[in-house]
């Protein structure tokens, strides 16, 4: 576990009886013939509730781990939190600023170099110019691609794409930190320079939200857990205990 100041007692998010619908298009049965006539297609839009009556507030400086199965609104609700997804019942208020390290390859430009992608990246999430040049190089260096640093974006693999991603947003000083599943991909040398860097964000009082299927990491970071399940919080309770109800719920996974 990591050592961690001792939360605060200000609210920095509250979610409050939050729901979010989506809907699926349903097509009828069609024909091959259909597909080359103008005849209206048949569509019957079917509305579901990823998240529903949901209801929890996070103090400044705690640490929480989200856990759930796939497809049961871990990710909705990290949107939600950073703002990218809006309620359709109930209110989310986050006091502080977020670094969303949720799906972090979206936004970059393929055309543009590395170098360009990290002014404009770091900039659309307010960092200033001075900012970005007075941190470029630590940027480069985190991400160890120094020598692709004029490269176009398209050209890197998987790998540093992500490396240059995670740099330039955990570079951000905002306050909450949002983290998707960004742990799960790249080389175990990576993962550790990761690790050390959310270890630092923690030490330094900053509130961590996490999503992640890794209980090591789980533990690791987080001190309270929320488990969803079925479109609702089935549990608001301390990480180890939250990892002993969802292995209990489901033993095989």
């Amino acid at each position: 576990m990591v050592a961690r100041p001792t939360p605060a007692t200000t609210p920095v998010i509250v979610v409050d009886e939050v729901g979010i619908q989506f809907r699926r298009n349903r097509l009828g049965r069609r024909s091959f013939k259909d597909l080359f006539s103008s005849r209206r297609r048949r569509v019957r839009p079917d509305a579901f509730w990823p998240l529903r009556n949901v209801s929890f507030t996070v103090t400044a400086g705690e640490a929480i781990g989200v856990v759930g199965r796939n497809g049961q609104g871990k990710s909705t609700l990290l949107k939600l939190v950073a703002g990218v997804l809006m309620p359709d019942e109930g209110r989310v208020t986050v006091a502080q600023g977020v670094a969303p390290l949720i799906e972090i390859t979206g936004g970059f430009v393929d055309d543009l170099s590395v170098r360009d992608n990290v002014y404009l990246t770091a900039g659309l999430h307010g960092m200033t110019r001075q900012q970005i040049e007075a941190g470029f190089d630590e940027i480069i260096d985190f991400a160890e691609i120094r020598d692709f640093v004029d490269t176009p974006y398209k050209h890197l693999s998987s790998g540093m794409k992500v490396r240059i991603a995670f740099a330039v947003i955990s570079r951000l000083e905002e306050p909450i930190l949002l983290v998707d599943e960004v742990l799960a991909v790249g080389d175990k040398s990576f993962k550790d320079k990761c690790y050390k860097r959310i270890e630092e964000m923690l030490k330094s009082g900053r509130t961590l939200f996490f999503v992640s299927h890794n209980e090591t990491d789980l533990r690791r970071f987080c001190t309270r857990g929320l488990y969803l399940n079925k479109g609702g919080l089935t549990l608001d309770a301390p990480i180890n205990d939250v990892l002993a109800r969802y292995s209990s719920d489901y033993p095989t996974l």
